[in-house]
């Protein structure tokens, strides 16, 4: 414990300095990164070291306002969740470092630097909170911390919005999460984690319920994502980073410690998870495709992957409720991988998209096209993030959902259960094809063809930090797909604190998915060989070079290539019951036509349904109550006096 706390006082520390050496832009940038990579890699540090040699009560309090206790504790479960923390955070600063170019924005720089700070030490500390308290004491602080940091550009009215409405959404769930506390609170009469377990059942599920609320709307989970698509086109790239790739999974860290703690006895729990991750992942990768920003649709893929988690603990719960502890080991195993699994490739994207707009300066990937050109570093490591993002081997994601695929198709064979399993293998194999197309329609449209704007083609290669960052993303992707092994025993490792999970070994899984790495490796290489042997047997020969074939016309241009709105709405048509587009289409009206205009616009279904019938409700009551406000300062005064009349009458 004491190098973990030591790691978040030096985090803690380059996040402060930049406050006071913000005049010297360079420097302050770069004592930021060092500082902040030391402190991340103690942690890391820290947290692999009592995953492979656990320490009996790690645990740590300070007495607060002579009632209260602030307490921590290190678990399996906590240590994992701190390796994405430790993992992605400084690779974000380290990108920031040529991301912040601006030197007349050094102020702002340093408070989002010192926020950047707030919000890894509050993650950390929230994965070790060991009673209710010290839960939403990092909770808020991480969600206030973020909130700045996605107002970072707080000039821009659009960003403003957004900002609002992450905060709004923020603290709405905060409430959800607070009622879960004061339910368990009414029934153990402490704020301790240890009595939990004790609640009747009937209290555990309407706790559960509340808590889910709460966590999922950090989280992202369908219909609680609204926030998402708006915050991270509005947040700085690295920003987006580590709030898709760590800060969302904070709410699904809550979910785990939650069902833990009640350890409930019903088929419910998992009946809800595993509802919840079909219709999130469905949907959010549906609305993923049916967007053309390339921010706006990374964020609906997370909450895709929220749904892909979720299917995985689902199982899990399903498992440990009908006594099937190889469903549950090989669920949670999945869901827990695919944490780790989705903070590496959805980090990568963010950043790579982050990078696209800061040399091209749009994110409409309808105006990009040829930057696997000009920003090859780029190009070639988003390839890998929307390879892995999709599930295919030899990469990361394909080892997290082949996981969880192994659970359901063991719970169908094994179980007692039959739909759930179906419906969840049925889900992962549609959300696994419409990935594919959603990440086939953003590098084929941004990063092939031709460059459809003058700045698309006039884009180049990022900063060295940038892609030094993304470098080391793409490779972990390959590492964890290519050499599974380690990382799913680390996983196996923190489920067997689950007693039914305990015995359960994933050596056949290994064996399985290392030959079909194996496989795919075999493949690649004969690919790479064949490449270099062309390279080769061509060089110094004249090459002629020219226009692909244009289908007959003689003058083919730019526009009459794909693009994202032509690829993605033939199947986005398909789920029109679940999602809402509106099409402007001028027609060709005339012999000879002229200039004709096919748009579309996709909405969310989810967000419509809210704002009919909650805030515009809302609104209506306060415009109703606005002759309160009058300005007349005894009135306010009489007001507060009638509040405390009615409050002591209460007592």
């Amino acid at each position: 414990m004491d190098t973990y706390l030591f790691s978040l006082v030096v985090i803690l520390v380059g996040g402060i300095l930049p406050l006071f050496t913000y005049k010297k832009f360079t420097v302050m940038k770069a004592a930021c990164v060092i500082i902040t990579a030391i402190g991340s890699f103690t942690g890391l540090y820290a947290a692999l070291s009592f995953l492979i040699h656990p320490v009996e009560n790690a645990v740590i309090s300070w007495p607060w306002l002579h009632h209260f206790e602030i307490a921590l504790q290190m678990d399996a479960m906590a240590a994992f969740f701190l390796i994405p923390i430790f993992f992605i955070c400084p690779l974000a600063t380290l990108y920031s470092f040529h991301y912040m170019h601006h030197e007349k924005q050094s102020g702002k720089t340093a408070i989002s630097y010192f926020f950047s700070a707030v919000l890894f030490v509050s993650m950390a500390l929230l994965t070790t909170a060991n009673n209710m308290l010290t839960f939403a004491l990092a909770w808020e602080i991480m969600s206030l911390s973020s909130f700045f940091l996605v107002v970072f550009d707080f000039r821009n009215k659009e960003t403003r919005k957004a900002g609002y409405l992450y905060f709004i959404f923020a603290q709405a769930g905060a409430l959800f999460l607070f009622a879960a506390f004061a339910v368990i609170y009414s029934q153990t009469g402490t704020l301790s984690f240890d009595s939990i377990s004790a609640m009747p059942e009937n209290m555990k599920l309407i706790a559960f319920v509340l808590a889910f609320m709460g966590l999922g709307s950090k989280a992202g989970v369908f219909p609680l994502h609204i926030w998402l698509p708006h915050a991270h086109p509005a947040a700085p790239s690295p920003v987006s980073a580590v709030m898709s790739g760590v800060m969302i999974k904070m709410g699904i860290f809550g979910i785990i410690r939650f069902y833990m703690l009640l350890a409930p006895a019903g088929e419910i729990y998992g009946q809800i998870i595993l509802v919840a991750g079909m219709i999130s992942g469905i949907l959010g990768v549906v609305y993923a495709l049916g967007v053309h920003d390339i921010k706006r649709l990374l964020a609906y893929s997370s909450v895709e992957n929220i749904g892909i988690i979720l299917l995985g603990l689902g199982l899990g719960m399903l498992g440990v409720a009908t006594g099937n502890s190889t469903m549950a080991a090989f669920g949670f195993a999945g869901g827990l991988l695919h944490v780790f699994n989705h903070s590496i490739f959805k980090s990568l994207l963010f950043m790579g998209a982050g990078s696209v707009i800061h040399k091209a300066g749009t994110g409409k990937i309808n105006e990009l096209g040829g930057l696997m050109k000009t920003m090859p570093v780029t190009g070639k490591t988003f390839l890998v993030g929307a390879v892995s993002i999709s599930g295919l081997p030899p990469f990361n994601g394909f080892v997290s959902e082949f996981l969880i695929y192994y659970g359901a198709f063991y719970g169908l064979a094994h179980g007692s259960s039959f739909l759930l399993p179906m419906l969840t293998i049925i889900s992962l194999a549609v959300i696994g094809g419409l990935a594919a197309s959603c990440f086939t329609k953003l590098v084929g449209v941004a990063f092939l063809g031709e460059p459809r704007t003058e700045n698309a083609a006039k884009a180049s290669e990022c900063g060295i930090a940038m892609r030094i960052s993304m470098v080391v993303l793409a490779l972990s992707c390959i590492v964890v797909g290519v050499f599974p092994e380690p990382f799913v025993h680390i996983v196996f490792r923190v489920v067997s604190g689950l007693p039914i999970a305990a015995t359960v070994s994933p050596t056949v899984f290994i064996d399985l998915v290392r030959n079909i790495s194996l496989v795919a490796v075999l493949f690649l290489g004969i690919l790479g060989i064949t490449m270099l042997l062309r390279k080769g047997l061509y060089s110094g020969k004249p090459m002629a070079k020219g226009p692909t074939w244009g289908c007959g016309f003689t003058q083919p241009t730019v526009r009459m290539q794909y693009t994202g709105t032509s690829y993605a709405m033939s199947i986005v048509g398909f789920f029109r019951p679940f999602i809402h587009s509106e099409n402007v289409y001028s027609g060709i009206q005339k012999i000879f036509p002229g200039k004709t205009t096919y748009k579309t616009k996709v909405s969310d279904r989810a967000e419509s349904a809210i704002l009919e019938t909650v805030v515009k409700p809302v609104f209506w009551v306060l415009d109703k109550l606005r002759w309160i406000q009058h300005g007349e300062i005894q009135l306010y005064i009489a007001y507060i006096v009638l509040a405390i009349v009615i409050l002591l009458l209460a007592q």
